[in-house]
């Protein structure tokens, strides 16, 4: 199967050596977002500024693959402190419909540009 790569700049550009997403078949594999501001490139400030823009960027992306998050089977959310996981709920339930996703939360030391969250996903189309 080709490989598609699905770009948009309605979320931030790659700032490293990867792809917004990658389409194989019905599948988009969509990289980790944090909460940069596509428009400026600069992270946006405290938590949950940073969660919603999060998922506005992994909605601009899936939206770009002619998807949505809807689409969504795998989510998963990485925190430099769990104590944020019910706020990450709280919004999640505002960009996902049910039956939600599967998901894992991790907790990690540090998230790239000093971001407080990330997330990434697979969607699957049909």
């Amino acid at each position: 199967m080709s490989r598609k790569i699905i770009s948009t700049a309605a979320a931030p550009a790659a700032i490293g050596t990867y792809s917004q997403a990658v389409q194989v078949g019905d599948t988009i594999y969509m990289s980790g977002q944090i909460g940069l501001d596509p428009a400026t490139m600069t992270m946006v400030e405290g938590i949950d500024a940073q969660i919603v823009r999060v998922f506005d960027n992994l909605k601009a992306v899936a939206e770009a693959a002619g998807a949505s998050l809807n689409d969504a089977v795998k989510l998963n959310i990485y925190l430099t402190d769990l104590a944020n996981f019910a706020r990450v709920n709280e919004t999640m339930a505002k960009y996902f419909s049910q039956p939600f996703p599967a998901r894992a939360a991790v907790g990690v030391k540090e998230l790239p540009r000093g971001a407080l969250v990330e997330a990434d996903a697979v969607l699957v189309l049909g």
